[in-house]
């Protein structure tokens, strides 16, 4: 699960404090809220139940670091991961990839894992074509790294993305937006369990 960027902080807490059991990680990436403020959504999102070792923080390392959360996503534009394994062991590093090279890359400077998207159209790239599932299979197929897909993923896609060979799914606006999130998060986890074809 990763924030939108289009909801208070405690309306995102609100929601996650419900779903949170229906999720494996909840990725913080709100490149508007100040350090400060991404501490105070932290601390909320605990104070409600959420493990922290369910938070990841998109880019900004010294707060994962401080927050002791789980992990850090770094970007294209962020600190090379060498570095970040380097001087902060505790966390696990996820990089953001947009093609087979950069994920090889990635994978070998010692990624934990992989974002890779955007998969289908999303509301979130307009005029942007989306890479598609044939570019996740050549992704997953040639890097170590579990690859986990975003953009554009229903329920009802979801099985085709994990028969793509990657190791789970980013979710923003088809649960966080939805009417009911409790009900929308329970509709992707039957598909992930199969349930759904």
């Amino acid at each position: 699960m990763i924030s939108t960027g289009q909801q208070t902080r405690a309306q995102f807490v609100s929601i996650i404090k419900d779903i949170h059991p229906y999720i494996d990680f909840v990725h913080l990436r709100e490149p508007s809220w100040t350090d400060n403020e991404m501490i105070e959504a932290i601390d909320l999102l605990i104070e409600e139940g959420v493990p922290r070792n369910k938070l990841v923080v998109n880019t900004r390392v010294n707060v994962a670091h401080v927050m002791k959360t789980y992990g850090i996503q770094l970007t294209n534009e962020s600190m090379d991961v060498t570095e970040v394994k380097k001087f902060y062991r505790h966390l696990r590093v996820g990089c953001s990839v947009h093609s087979v090279k950069e994920a090889i890359d990635a994978a070998g400077h010692g990624a934990d894992y992989l974002i890779y998207g955007h998969i289908f159209e999303t509301g979130s790239k307009p005029g942007i074509a989306p890479r598609g599932v044939k570019q996740l299979e050549e992704v997953t197929h040639n890097t170590t790294a579990p690859v986990i897909a975003i953009g554009g993923i229903t329920p009802e896609n979801a099985q085709l993305v994990l028969q793509s060979g990657a190791s789970g799914i980013a979710v923003l606006s088809g649960i966080l937006l939805a009417r009911d999130p409790l009900k929308a998060v329970k509709k992707y986890q039957e598909c992930l369990a199969g349930g759904i074809k």
